[in-house]
């Protein structure tokens, strides 16, 4: 068994000495990507993503178009934490030059729902006959259109564009409803790349 080397002087982290999992992403035409310490910050023609992965314990390293995750230790964790942040990468990428595009369909079977957007949420008026106004949050710089009975939300991140979604979607949740005969609500009924 290898021999674990403690780092610091008061502290408690503890690394293997020689074993590391090592991963290479090739960043796209047309992407600028730096790094900051803290956060990897993607450049590209539709905008720009910064995302923080000072939480996880890895070596980053940027030179000749390639990005160099370098994670220690070569069990499960370790190979999850470096699929995680190719991932990261590679959602990235993708999202400052093609952007994110998740369509959602509004179902009304008992009263006509009203949809508008309004500063920084999606106001939800008249579902399932309420006086009161249901609201959604718009996470970071997520554009939110409401055509009809279609609401398309666009964005670079990723995240932020599935968790605007889920947030429309949890507003007309409805618990103790079996929702294959109450199909009131708003739901995701595509996710795609744009262009």
């Amino acid at each position: 068994m290898k021999k674990l080397k403690k780092l610091g002087q008061g502290g408690g982290c503890w690394v293997m000495s020689t074993k590391y999992l090592e991963e290479i992403f090739q960043i796209p035409d047309k992407v600028n990507v730096r790094f900051d310490g803290k956060s990897l910050v993607f450049e590209g023609a539709k905008g720009r993503v910064i995302k923080d992965i000072s939480h996880i314990p890895a070596e980053v390293k940027i030179a000749d178009g390639k990005i160099v995750f370098r994670v220690p230790g070569k069990s499960r964790k370790a190979k999850a934490l470096l699929g995680t942040l190719v991932s990261i990468a590679r959602n990235a990428a993708i999202g400052v030059t093609k952007g994110y595009v998740y369509k959602m369909k509004v179902v009304s079977s008992h009263f006509p729902i009203t949809v508008k957007v309004v500063g920084g949420e999606v106001h939800i008026t008249n579902f399932i006959g309420e006086k009161y106004v249901r609201r959604a949050k718009i996470v970071g710089d997520v554009k939110v259109q409401v055509k009809g009975d279609e609401i398309i939300i666009t964005g670079v991140d990723r995240e932020s564009v599935g968790q605007t979604a889920a947030n429309i979607e949890n507003a007309t949740r409805i618990p103790r409803k079996d929702p294959r005969k109450f199909l009131d609500g708003i739901y995701v009924m595509e996710k795609a790349v744009g262009e």
